[in-house]
């Protein structure tokens, strides 16, 4: 693995400047990644989940929906789907049709999971086409693991077990897809940095990275972001365990902006969008619950994406989200996907910034901007 093309803090819109640059004029451009779930359920209870505030239906996705979906993605111009958003996608029995799916119609795909039910059986199958596998872990030791993921400990080595079998099968065929451990760190549990930083060298994953907890307008998550000042030779002291093969990397912008925005309007949303388990499509996972149903554009249940992406409605969203009346420091919660992506097209909207172009060798898991 290259590491030093592994851009894990920042975003890779350099690389996807003609979009940009249509974005910029105003034209109508197809999302380059979308950030999905095949069903809004969850085998885990974590106590950072953002998920667990918004309460989508409880129905999964039909084999039906998901193929038209990716058949639409691939398209109008999409070119990535990440497997990650507000449920556990390995709950749904379409998971792995729907990677080999995606990726015959030319998207890269990616999967982030806790690993707990993905089969290992099935491995063989779906790292050979995944652009990278992320697993979802926020504790290095089973007792700590239970009770941040409100599981139990038999489910970390269930989890371990099935990283060593997957980072196996990458070695043995030499496959390019790249395997990570994510870690949500909330302040209470900086305990866990380095064991888990031990635990991922062991494991021989590509990377480990550590990265901020996003909370609701209203602070639901109780996230205290200065706690996360007292950490800094900590995540240091984590980094240091990276080699020639293993990069651990920190948040850091994330971590140490306070939960604080400096841009007021929501640029990002047509260029990196958001779908729930649910079907739903809205311009972020922030804006899921029911509560912001004046930001929900339809539903892949009810209608194609292709159609909704093509839609006023679409459009629409899209544009409150840029006007006066909306306000992305009071309107929507803290650090959410789309948060690099806005620094930077806030600067070109209304700074005059450059719309950069891409150098060099292009960054790993380009299409995951």
């Amino acid at each position: 693995m290259n590491k030093s093309n592994l851009i894990l803090d920042g975003h890779k819109l350099a690389w996807h400047s003609e979009r940009v640059k249509a974005w910029s004029r105003g034209e109508r451009v197809a999302p380059i990644t979308i950030d999905c779930a095949l069903t809004p359920k969850c085998t885990y209870n974590c106590v950072y989940c953002y998920g667990q505030l918004q309460r989508p239906e409880d129905q999964p996705l039909s084999w039906e929906r998901i193929a038209l979906f990716l058949d639409d993605a691939a398209e109008i111009g999409v070119k990535a789907v990440s497997f990650v958003s507000d449920g556990e996608s390995t709950c749904s029995p379409y998971l792995y049709d729907a990677i080999l799916r995606g990726y015959n119609n030319g998207l890269d795909m990616a999967l982030g999971t806790n690993g707990y039910l993905l089969k290992d059986d099935r491995l063989n199958d779906i790292l050979p086409v995944l652009t990278y596998l992320r697993f979802n872990m926020s504790a290095g030791e089973p007792d700590r693991y239970a009770e941040i993921h409100g599981c139990k400990e038999e489910c970390f080595d269930k989890v371990c077990n099935t990283i060593k079998k997957a980072v196996a099968i990458k070695k043995q065929q030499g496959l390019a897809v790249t395997i990570g451990l994510q870690m949500v760190l909330m302040p209470q549990f900086q305990d866990q940095i380095i064991p888990l930083t031990k635990l991922g060298k062991e494991l021989g994953v590509d990377y480990f990275v550590i990265k901020h907890c996003s909370d609701d307008e209203q602070g639901s998550l109780g996230v205290d972001y200065s706690k996360y000042d007292d950490m800094v030779e900590l995540l240091k002291e984590a980094e240091n365990y990276s080699d020639e093969t293993y990069l651990v990397k920190a948040k850091w912008s994330k971590i140490f902006s306070s939960g604080k925005r400096t841009y007021s309007r929501c640029y990002g949303a047509p260029l990196i969008l958001q779908m729930s388990g649910s079907g739903l499509v809205a311009p972020c996972g922030m804006l899921f619950a029911d509560k912001y149903k004046h930001f929900h554009i339809g539903s892949i249940k009810e209608q194609s994406f292709k159609e909704i992406w093509n839609s006023d409605r679409y459009w629409e969203v899209m544009g409150e989200l840029i006007s006066p009346g909306f306000d992305a420091r009071t309107d929507c919660g803290t650090l959410c996907l789309q948060h690099k992506v806005n620094e930077y097209l806030w600067e070109i909207k209304n700074n005059d910034a450059e719309v950069l172009e891409g150098k060099g060798e292009k960054p790993q898991h380009v299409n995951f901007i």
